[in-house]
């Protein structure tokens, strides 16, 4: 019977300790100092090393401002609006994630304080807190750790969490009380607190100073959070003794002292850097968790082509808010994946769409190989836009319209094709005589700003032997939307009957999703957003076939020896590699 009754204990001993090898793992990444620092870059390189590593990865960022989501937050405020398959209208860091890793992304991967305290709000209105006093601790701190503990399931080893903001911000403070009390219910040794930090280096004296770390690190144990890791951006490298004296004042160990020193040539090295400080190894170790050596070829061979381009092209994106570079965050990665797919440098020239509607298209669009309108709210602009897209087109430069790029050129082809006079969309003209763009008939009785927009994946069927169906390779897609107004069919027929092809609609036909001109080296506008679907290892079809467009155009001007035109737009505009 004793015999019997030890191998039961060991037998209960075995399945507890395989179960917490099992449980999920929760990496939490502050930081501190400064904003905008880098979190979600170096969140996303982190998830791709351990996914590399052969690990389940799952990321979230929580972000502490109170809008319900950033969906109805200014571009200038945010940036860009990224959107999830599921409809989710999140934070950009997520494109960083969807970027770098391959775990899904759903709307659980985002929260805002916003939503936090709505559920509690809730809950509240429905009775579940049976009369109790509603208080930030331990009600809402309670709800963000549902929040967290929504990624960990049986198909996810590692957890990586993103707390938003700045160490020491009293809009944080709910989410690092969360996360300081997380451990208690999931056990320290099932998390890992990271803390990226900035180590200035002083032009004047000489030195680099680690005292703002010091004071970061300190914020954090004062609100009773002790990090395991630092990983240190810095301009200049960090000495060893650098090294020794952060780990030494912030309690933290030697090799947990990880540099992240700026990358001037590209974003896609971060990984690269933190590898070769052998980031994961301490991660690894720090979990008791064993896998596979890191398998980064595709990550390196993608780097290789990035770091040798065979041909240089140039594009003009023509945006609503072009002087702010993460309004269209998205977009870039998304031609820099095409240039590496073409092994092909491109440089991006950001042009105000307003500009073109003050010194006009042919002084600030000269010479580039392929024209990109992105898209956009409200009225400003617009003109610019179009008058962009009739440049292109007369003049069969390469073309590419995105969303509300897409409603321009068909209101430019309505115009000065068709024949329509006054041809607009009725969002900016309601008493235009040829409304070519009108309001989804779902969009009608809308009031709400917030989430009601066509968001989200949704399906299209590509015309055979179409010039996206040749990109894509396939006659059925699925793409990410968000928008409120639609191509109005009534037009259709005029615009066939002049050259236009409708070559992507919804399954029932009733929507248009892409148009092309087949009379044009590369012509093409999409109701979508497939920025959102490329990978710097994958580019997205659609950019692939536009930037290959004019890596051709660029070509066949060498071969006729035809110097490109001249324009000082490229030299005043701002250039992103």
């Amino acid at each position: 019977m004793v015999l019997r009754f030890l191998n039961v204990v060991l037998l209960i001993q075995s399945v507890l300790a395989n179960c917490e090898i099992a449980m999920t793992k929760h990496i939490f990444v502050t930081g501190g100092v400064v904003s905008s620092i880098g979190k979600g870059l170096t969140s996303a390189s982190i998830g791709m090393l351990l996914e590399a590593r052969g690990l389940r990865v799952r990321m979230q960022k929580l972000d502490p401002y109170i809008n319900v989501d950033p969906g109805t937050m200014s571009p200038y405020q945010h940036g860009e609006v990224y959107v999830l398959d599921d409809g989710s209208e999140t934070d950009l860091d997520l494109g960083h994630y969807e970027r770098f890793t391959s775990g899904p992304l759903t709307r659980d991967s985002n929260y805002t304080t916003g939503q936090i305290y709505l559920r509690v709000i809730e809950k509240e209105r429905r009775g579940q807190f049976l009369g109790k006093t509603v208080q930030v601790i331990p009600h809402i701190t309670n709800e963000i750790k549902e929040s967290i503990l929504r990624l960990a399931d049986a198909n996810t080893d590692i957890v990586i969490t993103e707390i938003g903001g700045t160490v020491g911000d009293i809009e944080s403070l709910p989410f690092l009380e969360a996360i300081r009390q997380f451990p208690q219910d999931v056990g320290r040794d099932n998390c890992l607190f990271i803390h990226l930090t900035l180590v200035p280096y002083l032009k004047a004296a000489g030195e680099i100073k680690t005292k703002p770390t010091q004071h970061s690190v300190g914020l954090l144990r004062q609100i009773g959070i002790q990090p395991d890791m630092l990983i240190c951006r810095c301009e200049q490298n960090i000495s060893r003794e650098e090294r020794e004296k952060i780990a030494l004042f912030c309690n933290v160990a030697f090799e947990a002292v990880i540099e992240e020193k700026d990358q001037d040539f590209s974003i896609y090295e971060v990984p690269l850097s933190l590898r070769d400080h052998k980031l994961d190894e301490f991660v690894m170790k720090r979990f008791h968790l064993t896998g596979q050596p890191l398998q980064l070829e595709a990550w390196d061979n993608m780097m290789f082509s990035l770091r040798n381009p065979k041909h240089e092209i140039s594009i003009a994106v023509v945006g609503k808010y072009a002087e702010h570079k993460d309004a269209y965050k998205s977009i870039y990665e998304a031609i820099d994946h095409a240039g590496i797919h073409h092994q092909a440098q491109v440089r991006v020239a950001r042009i105000q769409s307003a500009e073109i509607e003050e010194e006009g298209p042919e002084r600030l669009l000269a010479g580039f190989d392929g024209i990109l309108i992105p898209g956009g709210f409200g009225e400003r602009g617009v003109e610019g836009k179009v008058q962009a897209i009739r440049y292109a087109r007369e003049r069969n430069i390469p073309f590419f319209g995105i969303c509300l790029g897409m409603q321009c050129a068909a209101i430019e082809f309505g115009r000065n094709v068709v024949g329509l006079d006054r041809a607009h969309s009725t969002e900016f003209d309601k008493d235009t005589p040829a409304p070519i763009i009108c309001l989804l008939d779902e969009q009608r009785k809308v009031t709400n700003m917030g989430g009601t927009m066509r968001l989200g994946t949704q399906p299209c069927i590509l015309l055979k032997d179409s010039a996206a169906q040749i990109a894509y390779h396939t006659d059925s897609i699925s793409e990410r939307h968000r928008h409120r107004y639609e191509f109005n069919n009534i037009y259709r027929h005029q615009f066939e009957a002049h050259g236009m092809r409708f070559s992507g609609q919804s399954p029932d036909g009733n929507l248009v999703e892409i148009v092309e001109l087949p009379s044009q080296a590369f012509y093409l506008a999409v109701q979508f957003h497939p920025e959102f679907k490329s990978k710097p290892t994958k580019a997205h079809p659609l950019f692939a076939a536009f930037v290959g467009a004019a890596v051709q155009r660029r070509l066949g001007r060498k071969q006729r020896n035809t110097p490109p035109e001249t324009t000082d737009r490229t030299e005043r505009s701002s250039i992103a590699n």
